[in-house]
């Protein structure tokens, strides 16, 4: 039994790793600050030390990793439009968080830091699939935080030798995914919109495209990123390595839900990457990741918890 800190925990993605490092019988703390996450993700799960306070603050940072062996920084304000219409509160969540994460981390003697980075880095290329060795090419505010907190993990596994793995993500959806925000992903927001019969709003034309990746993905790659004895100072995508568009998605949701509806076109948002799929090659050598959820079982799964989800009180 290890003892582990998920930052942001309660969030949608970090709620999904804690609960799953419980399961395996692991001591689990978390830190958020619940601006983004909510208790409510966290009421389900037995045995979770929970800490309220914002990494920004170094000394709330350093409390927050006291003891643990591995953490698990997710705590983000994770929004490319959010990041355009306030960067300096996102960089504050996003790049002075970590840096203060990876210093606690350096100092408490933590074995591995395996960081929630994002597919938003690679911008808009037209290579496809993106693979970890092509350049950057931030278009928001967002995107050019999770490169900078890539660049502090890798300098402090230089520097320090404190080993750090970032795990860039891709379009994660999945249960618990909080639909109410105008900043959330596409799949939470599409799910509400049919299961309510009413129009979702796509922005641009429909055919841009996504590697989605269903969440239980997500939370296998990045504890296999934890121990696995290659993955120390990398940058590794995980995903699924497929390519929907949101017409696509669209349709298929509509399907499955049986709604009556066309979805409302706006115009697209500033810094929105065009086309998003993973080559995940790096994550099988290093981590032996494959995918275990598909799509199709992953969207069903995420369509059942949104019909008997009470969101109103999550």
């Amino acid at each position: 039994m290890a003892h582990y800190l998920v930052t942001g925990g309660a969030g949608f993605i970090g709620s999904h790793l804690t609960e799953e490092l419980v399961r395996r019988g692991h001591r689990v703390r978390v830190a958020d600050s619940l601006i983004t996450g909510k208790r409510s993700n966290l009421s389900h799960i037995p045995d979770v030390e929970f800490l309220e306070g914002d990494l920004a603050d170094l000394e709330f940072a350093r409390r927050a990793v006291a003891g643990c062996e591995y953490v698990l920084h997710q705590a983000a304000i994770p929004s490319v439009p959010r990041s355009v219409k306030d960067p300096i509160s996102s960089n504050r969540a996003n790049v002075d968080a970590t840096l203060n994460t990876l210093v606690a981390s350096r100092d408490a003697g933590v074995k591995r830091l395996v960081f929630a980075a994002s597919s938003s880095a690679y911008g808009e290329t037209p290579t496809l699939p993106k693979h970890e060795e092509m350049p950057t090419q931030p278009l928001s505010p967002y995107a050019l935080q999770k490169v900078i907190g890539e660049q502090y993990l890798q300098l402090f596994t230089r520097l320090y030798g404190l080993e750090t793995v970032a795990i860039r993500y891709f379009n994660v959806f999945g249960p618990r995914q909080d639909p109410s925000s105008p900043y959330s992903g596409v799949i939470s927001v599409f799910a509400t919109a049919l299961l309510e019969n009413r129009p979702p709003t796509i922005y641009g034309d429909g055919e841009q495209t996504r590697d989605f990746t269903y969440v239980a993905n997500v939370v296998d790659g990045v504890l296999r990123a934890c121990e696995a004895p290659g993955a120390a100072g990398q940058i590794i995508n995980v995903a699924t390595g497929g390519r929907i568009s949101l017409n696509m998605l669209f349709e298929e949701m509509r399907r499955l839900v049986g709604a009556d509806v066309r979805p409302a076109y706006e115009e697209a948002r500033a810094g929105d990457v065009r086309d998003s799929q993973a080559d995940i090659t790096r994550a099988r050598e290093l981590l032996g990741y494959v995918p275990t959820v598909s799509f199709e079982e992953g969207l069903r799964d995420t369509l059942n918890w949104y019909r008997t989800a009470d969101l109103a009180a999550q």
